[in-house]
């Protein structure tokens, strides 16, 4: 447990130590939430609510660990007189640190501290949506060149990232939308988010809302590399198709020669021919010989 003047932070408490921090009665559904683990698979939606004295608020912070994107979760406590906040590790995972955070604004006023961790998650939105244009342009630049299922799974994947990413991050705008709106606040006086307090949060709102277009933007030109691999698919089954259809053609015409001297009929004259074996070779190959040159002409092969 690190505690400051205002900012109380809480990594994996139990039940003790968090009654111990919390000098009131927390809601069962608030307390709950704040000892339960967090395990990877948990729906998260963060949100801000009031509960009597005190916000309660669920924060969650996406983080990019080399290739795989987890989501850590912060629930916060927020009154006229501390910050709370209960970071819980996911399956052994350290969880996000924010111990920077809490030091320099260990003065400062409890809105204030709440503005600072939703300014830094707002960074964190920014920083995954810049890495996922940066695995997009690899892919731009590298479509050619790998194979079609590298190509697939890695779309696959930041597909799935994406749209996990827009899950949490339309209600984490929303909460800041919330306070900036004034429509979550505590009586008192003085309020909890005092107008430069609401000024702040404008701010976090915009890199917010920078985040969501980025992430759009994002998706859009992901569904145009994915547009552009599968016409890419699209045309070298055509090459396939009109080498196969120059293959059929080629043949084509010897076998119908072959097929007409071989009916074994009375009446043709090149049964009786000492040349006809060679005449008969000779339309094989003129014939291949003229189409393989009209071909070419044509540029189908």
């Amino acid at each position: 447990m690190a505690m400051s003047d205002t900012w109380v932070d809480l990594v994996d408490p139990d039940a003790s130590t968090l009654d111990a921090s919390v000098p009131y009665q927390l809601h069962s559904s608030a307390r709950d939430r704040m000892l339960h683990p967090t395990e990877h698979g948990d729906e998260r939606r963060p949100r801000l609510e009031r509960h009597g004295d005190y916000l309660f608020g669920i924060l969650v912070v996406p983080v990019l660990a080399q290739t795989e994107l987890m989501f850590d979760e912060i629930d916060v406590i927020v009154d006229h007189e501390r910050f709370i906040t209960v970071r819980k590790s996911a399956d052994g995972d350290t969880p996000f640190d924010i111990e920077d955070l809490r030091r320099a604004s260990m003065h400062e006023r409890p809105g204030t501290c709440l503005y600072v961790l939703l300014d830094e998650i707002a960074e964190q939105f920014l920083t995954l949506v810049d890495s996922f244009d940066e695995h997009i342009d690899e892919m731009e630049d590298h479509v050619l060149e790998w194979d079609g299922v590298t190509i697939r799974n890695r779309i696959s994947e930041l597909r799935h990232d994406i749209l996990h990413v827009r899950r949490v991050l339309a209600p984490t705008r929303d909460l800041s939308r919330s306070v900036l709106d004034d429509r979550v606040d505590l009586e008192g006086d003085p309020p909890l988010f005092p107008h430069e307090i609401e000024i702040h949060f404008a701010d976090a709102y915009d890199k917010l809302l920078r985040a969501t277009d980025g992430l759009d933007l994002s998706r859009d030109l992901l569904a145009g590399v994915r547009d552009y691999h599968q016409s890419q698919v699209a045309h070298d089954q055509n090459e396939v198709m009109k080498r196969l259809t120059v293959v059929a053609s080629l043949l084509l015409v010897p076998t119908f020669i072959v097929g007409l001297y071989g009916q074994n009929l009375k009446g043709v004259p090149e049964f009786r021919w000492v040349h006809g074996y060679a005449w008969s070779w000779a339309m094989i190959i003129l014939t291949t010989v003229g189409q393989l040159i009209w071909f070419r002409r044509k540029k189908w092969i």
